[in-house]
């Protein structure tokens, strides 16, 4: 029983963001006319569906982050905001429908992720592969990235990509070795460092990107570098993790930008091709600048 001068107070659900991290509303009309050709196609963006800070700024430049294979993941990580559970069947048509609107759009960089598609023996890799050379087919002078899963260590489907050669490959760490478990429930540390290791040995450009304040140190940021490194990776991308909604990880820390300024600078140190580290960075941010 509680007496009545005993008070219950409750955590809050968000920590309180500090100015550097307010972000200005999607507007303009290259905004809007971007907007209307995703609608139009049918088409899902990693910015909506992963509620990117920087989707206004993006779009606004004509530019969007395609995400293939529906909007549905069969992963549950603990930070992402795309929807989980059964997906839907894959989608044939959807290769021409994303070439079509970057046709449209006349994109002259893209960026082409998925959601994890762990129920398909293929991993979807047949569907990247589609894609990626209906976009050559009707916008040859396209550079992009793909942003790719790890398709849960297979090595046949990753060869796929590889084979298909993107002009630069990302896979994402997410966050530091000792929080992974957490943060990436289905996925592996090792196993992420493992693909872009194969993916150089390949002869890929590669980059990866890992998120701050979730309770990792500045030593783990510093070993995740250099694990990084160790396995040949080209560009790093570091951004600050904000929590989508109550049911996702809390925020441990909001970095300041001056912090990740030096991590950029630190990078850059270790051998980095190409370090973009900002509170508001996040992996396909200033993506076009990632080619070299």
């Amino acid at each position: 029983m509680l007496h009545n001068d005993i008070k219950i107070v409750e955590e809050p659900r968000y920590k309180t963001k500090p100015d550097w991290l307010r972000v200005k509303l999607p507007m303009g009309e290259e905004y809007k006319k971007v907007r209307e050709i995703v609608s139009t196609h049918k088409l899902h963006t990693i910015c909506e569906s992963g509620s990117c800070p920087n989707m206004g700024e993006c779009w606004g430049a004509g530019t969007a982050t395609y995400m293939i294979l529906g909007n549905i993941c069969t992963r549950s990580c603990g930070f992402c905001n795309v929807a989980t559970g059964r997906p839907l069947p894959v989608d044939l048509k959807e290769p021409e429908r994303v070439a079509e609107s970057v046709r449209l759009m006349n994109v002259k960089h893209c960026v082409i992720t998925s959601v994890n598609r762990d129920d398909l023996k293929d991993g979807g890799s047949i569907i990247w592969v589609e894609t990626i050379n209906a976009i050559r087919r009707v916008s040859p002078e396209t550079k992009f990235e793909t942003l790719i899963p790890d398709f849960m260590g297979s090595w046949e489907n990753l060869q796929r990509i590889i084979d298909a050669h993107p002009d630069i490959v990302s896979h994402n760490t997410e966050t530091v070795r000792r929080l992974t478990k957490q943060v990436r429930v289905q996925a592996k540390y090792d196993r992420s460092l493992e693909v872009l290791q194969r993916l150089k040995e390949a002869g890929m450009k590669t980059k990866s990107g890992i998120m701050l304040g979730l309770g990792e140190t500045e030593q783990e940021i510093y070993e995740t570098m250099d694990d990084l490194r160790a396995v040949g990776c080209d560009v790093l991308t570091m951004g600050q993790y904000l929590q989508p909604s109550p049911k996702h990880l809390p925020v441990v820390e909001f970095i300041h930008p001056e912090v990740f300024a030096k991590y950029k600078v630190i990078g850059l140190e270790k051998g980095f091709r190409y370090v973009e580290s900002g509170p508001m960075v996040r992996s396909s941010y200033h993506a076009e600048k990632h080619i070299f």
